[in-house]
């Protein structure tokens, strides 16, 4: 982002412009190519759209390429890695997300350290093998598997954070990359699947929500896939009423993911009484993947399930490293 000088607000600038924002790429061993969207926007009007865009624009220039970095607002940028995390498929490639929290044009602007070591990190070959060949995050010297992160601070350059997973490198003079933890280069072509279904809602509960607000998410007209946020490792109201509406809408045909609204730890729905209802009526239970990745991967696995029982275990499976079995 750039400020308008007109309005103070900011505003997307032209990525055409990214060299003389950041002279340094020049001085960089690899060479770097930019691409840009016909018109760039705020990372919180981002959509489906936009997701099989970009997903498209890296299937097209794959063979091209060691490595991709794309440049993408904070504030969606969780949802957009886990998107492609899903989408991209047989990924042996670095596909690396980074940003600013202070706008490009700024003099204390994180940016450009951010972009930097992003390239630097999505052209790092060993022996003519990627040292990160999967969708990660970095910001703020870390670097974080895509789908295991979330913007967790609005003020900080450290905006985000990976509580369940370890961060696969950390940028200092050198950047240490931790290899046990990096996905290995999946087998076969690689190819993206941008089949995604947006007939999901969030619930999240809270003590003394009313049966009306419960009722209507679970009634939602044409909804498929409703996750509802509770408290601790999966537990949930024990109220009749909650569990006879809950029970109604799984016999009718509603897919009910479970997902803590704390960011760090998992759902253990037998643990207490409270979940062990939810397990037994067939509510998905969603271990540690983080909100953000439920989400993405709801809308992933829909058009490929016609029924919730398969849904339901496609969804307890790790397929690109959001879950910790």
């Amino acid at each position: 982002m750039v400020q308008d000088h007109a309005t103070g607000r900011l505003i997307p600038f032209d990525f055409d412009e990214m060299s003389k924002r950041i002279p340094e790429l020049a001085s960089l061993s690899a060479e770097v190519t930019t691409l840009s969207l016909d018109e760039p926007i705020d990372s919180s009007d981002m959509n489906l759209d936009h997701w099989r865009v970009i997903a498209r624009l890296v299937e097209e220039h794959y063979h091209d390429y060691d490595g991709f970095v794309i440049l993408h607002g904070t504030d969606t940028m969780a949802y957009t890695a886990s998107a492609l995390s899903f989408m991209f498929v047989n990924l042996a490639k670095p596909v690396i997300l980074t940003g600013s929290q202070l706008p490009i044009s700024m003099v204390r602007t994180d940016g450009k350290e951010n972009i930097i070591t992003a390239i630097e990190i999505a052209a790092d070959y060993r022996n003519g093998e990627p040292l990160v060949p999967e969708v990660a995050v970095y910001f703020e010297y870390m670097l974080f598997r895509g789908n295991r992160t979330f913007k967790y601070n609005a003020e900080h350059f450290g905006a985000f954070t990976s509580p369940d997973y370890p961060p696969l490198a950390e940028a200092g003079i050198e950047i240490h990359y931790r290899k046990e933890y990096i996905r290995k280069p999946a087998p076969g072509p690689f190819g993206v699947d941008d089949r995604l279904d947006n007939r999901v809602a969030v619930l999240t509960l809270f003590p003394g929500i009313s049966k009306h607000i419960v009722t209507a998410a679970l009634n939602i007209p044409d909804n498929r896939v409703l996750i509802v946020r509770t408290f601790g490792s999966g537990n949930a109201m024990t109220a009749p009423w909650f569990l006879r509406e809950l029970r109604q809408a799984i016999d009718g045909g509603l897919i009910v993911v479970n997902v803590s609204q704390c960011r760090a730890g998992t759902v253990r729905q037998g643990r207490y009484s409270t979940g062990a209802a939810l397990e037994e009526m067939g509510v998905v239970a969603g271990g540690d993947i983080q909100f953000e990745a439920a989400v993405c991967k709801s809308m992933h696995l829909l058009p490929q399930v016609s029924d919730g029982k398969t849904f339901g275990e496609l969804f307890a499976r790790d397929l690109r490293g959001e879950l910790t079995l």
